[in-house]
């Protein structure tokens, strides 16, 4: 079975986004509850470290990455 490896960038328009909320703008989770899911599960990583608040703020120059995608935000 062939799994793709996504990376990319997301642009913020403003201070942060909530973790939860980039998972959907990136399309990593397809609703607000599966992203809540995938961190509440420990399958998401800021900057290296399991992050386990799904409001958490990620701001330019951090990095998310899960099974799958890493993506790079920038302002």
């Amino acid at each position: 079975m062939d799994q793709s490896f996504l990376e990319g960038t997301f642009r913020l328009r403003t201070e942060y986004i909530p973790l939860c909320d980039l998972l959907k703008a990136c399309d990593i989770a397809e609703t607000g509850g599966l992203a809540k899911l995938l961190i509440a599960d420990g399958e998401i990583q800021v900057d290296g470290t399991v992050e386990l608040r799904k409001r958490a703020k990620i701001r330019p120059g951090q990095t998310v990455t899960g099974e799958g995608f890493k993506i790079h935000v920038v302002s």
